[in-house]
């Protein structure tokens, strides 16, 4: 089984490259399944649940969200009833929503988990423990892949190695910058600290380059609206022994739409 596990998505360039490049890999029978972190997907601010279910359309099969699941006023009543967007699942067990989710593939099922880190992002309860409740309580013998979104990277390398040999994938997510350290952790769990960003690319972290500028140059509020121009979908495939639910393999993803 070949995942295609896509980093934050950032706007309409964002969800216009996503659906190019998703509807490409699927046409060459190169990917199985789509899951993708989409809390950027309303101009860079969380999502709605129409545009839920554009990417829904546009060949996710699951979509994970983080410290701004709740920006959009519309989104609690949409997250409440649709089981494949997911919100972190260690806030508060009253949210709305749930964390995880299992959903069919063409070569079996998948189990998605999203967690949210600590470390300088608003209070929620702890990763490292919600993942284990949940690992105790998912039924054995699914792959399962799990989003940290967190802003540190200690904490997104001790969550894998945590998690390693129990879960196929943990991929991290949030900060917009792909990193190179994609690998297979001692016990067959693959691991990347970050997927990057599915945005786009003549931004700051998919936001107009001027006004973020101007912020860090006076500390003046300036409203950071999505950059316009050409985009890139970042993240990564991993290969899942559908036997073993492990990983075979992890290889990073950077596509442009064709022009």
């Amino acid at each position: 089984m070949r995942v295609l596990v896509v980093g934050d998505i950032v706007g309409s360039p964002g969800r216009a490259v996503f659906r190019e490049v998703v509807a490409r890999l699927r046409a060459s029978g190169a990917i199985h399944a789509v899951v993708a972190n989409a809390e950027n997907a309303a101009a860079g601010n969380g999502i709605t649940g129409e545009l839920a279910d554009e990417l829904f359309k546009a060949g996710a099969d699951v979509l994970t969200m983080g410290d701004h699941t709740w920006n959009q006023k519309d989104i609690e009543a949409y997250i409440a009833r649709e089981k494949r967007l997911l919100r972190p699942a260690n806030l508060a067990p009253t949210c709305p929503g749930r964390g995880w989710v299992t959903v069919a593939t063409p070569l079996g099922p998948l189990t998605v988990i999203n967690l949210l880190g600590r470390v300088f992002l608003p209070p929620a309860d702890c990763p490292f423990r919600a993942a284990d409740a949940l690992l105790t309580a998912i039924p054995g013998g699914t792959p399962v892949l799990v989003d940290v979104h967190a802003e540190a990277t200690s904490e997104k390398i001790a969550l894998g190695l945590h998690l390693d040999g129990r879960v196929a994938a943990v991929v991290g997510t949030h900060t917009h910058v792909q990193t190179s350290d994609e690998k297979l952790l001692p016990k067959g769990t693959a691991y990347i600290t970050d997927l990057g960003m599915t945005g786009p690319v003549n931004s700051v972290i998919g936001r107009e380059i001027e006004p973020v500028m101007r912020k860090f140059l006076t500390g003046m509020p300036a409203k950071f609206d999505v950059a316009k121009g050409p985009a890139t979908l970042e993240g990564v495939i991993v290969e899942i022994d559908r036997v073993t639910s492990r990983a075979v393999s992890i290889t990073r993803v950077r596509e442009a739409a064709k022009p």
